[in-house]
């Protein structure tokens, strides 16, 4: 989720540093607002169809795909200094996270790290469109 940027600003503000390890192939983060919206659309469009309506899987994506770099650069854009990306090491994340949250908490928060390292979370070609079409207007970024 992009709203967890939130939880990072602290070091980033004090250290320079964008300390998530999501990779150089990108992720698409979304925005909850966006996942709140396309759910309630989507729930009171089913419960108003006259009658049963296939199950559907809606992708619900980020408007942009970002690399470790990419975000770490609209940091330093948006504070007007230099912001490094912390780099692709999810062991030494979760080493770092164990320091301050429950272990099992950042053990998780590893798995995650891995997967973007290792595949990022690119959507499907035609995802952004289609929430757009949901949505009836651009997704937040």
């Amino acid at each position: 989720f992009i709203d967890n940027e939130s939880m990072v600003k602290d070091v980033i503000m004090e250290h320079g540093v964008y300390p998530m390890p999501i990779g150089s192939k990108g992720v698409a983060m979304v925005d909850a607002r966006d996942i709140a919206e396309v759910a309630a659309i989507e729930l009171i469009r089913r419960d108003a169809a006259p009658g049963k309506l296939p199950m559907e899987t809606i992708n619900v994506v980020g408007p942009d795909t970002l690399t470790g770099l990419d975000v770490a650069r609209i940091w330093s854009d948006l504070l007007g200094r230099p912001v490094a990306y912390g780099g692709d090491d999810p062991g030494a994340f979760e080493q770092n996270m164990a320091s301050f949250m429950p272990k099992w908490t950042a053990y998780e928060m590893r798995l995650m790290a891995e997967r973007y390292v290792s595949d990022g979370m690119i959507p499907e070609i035609d995802d952004v469109v289609r929430l757009t079409s949901i949505l009836g207007r651009p997704l937040h970024t």
